[in-house]
């Protein structure tokens, strides 16, 4: 999800009421907020419990998702074995999880010398989401 300029939280007159107040609510001891926006949702970054977070809002300031970088053996063992599996030849450079309400996706960027691929998380396996070569 890219996004436009970033503004302070203390500072955030345009921010939808609604969401400011669930945010507050789903993460009272958040600290480090900074909220933006794009054309269709509203993004804030914050640490909480000693983890940078991403929050991501609809205009009318309902929640949408978090979205938070991991390390691999914060996987299911499930997903861990089947990338070390199925993807031996590639390491890992980025690795995240994307929460909402119906349930936890995991993204992972593997590459070789030749490609880039991201696979997203189905259940106990991997399913190639992007994938491109490397000039």
């Amino acid at each position: 999800m890219s996004l436009g300029v970033a503004t302070v939280f203390a500072g955030t007159p345009d921010v939808n009421a609604k969401a400011l107040e669930s945010f507050k609510d789903q993460f009272p001891t958040a600290i480090e907020t900074e909220w933006s926006s794009a054309s269709d949702y509203y993004k804030v970054n914050f640490v909480y419990n000693d983890n940078h977070v991403s929050a991501y809002y609809s205009l009318e300031g309902e929640f949408l998702a978090t979205l938070r970088h991991i390390s691999s053996v914060n996987l299911p063992m499930l997903l861990q074995t089947s990338l070390k599996n199925n993807y031996s030849n590639y390491w890992s450079s980025d690795l995240y999880e994307l929460a909402k309400y119906d349930g936890i996706s995991y993204y992972v960027t593997i590459e070789n010398a030749d490609q880039k691929i991201i696979l997203k998380s189905t259940g106990s396996g991997w399913t190639v989401h992007k994938k491109t070569g490397k000039v």
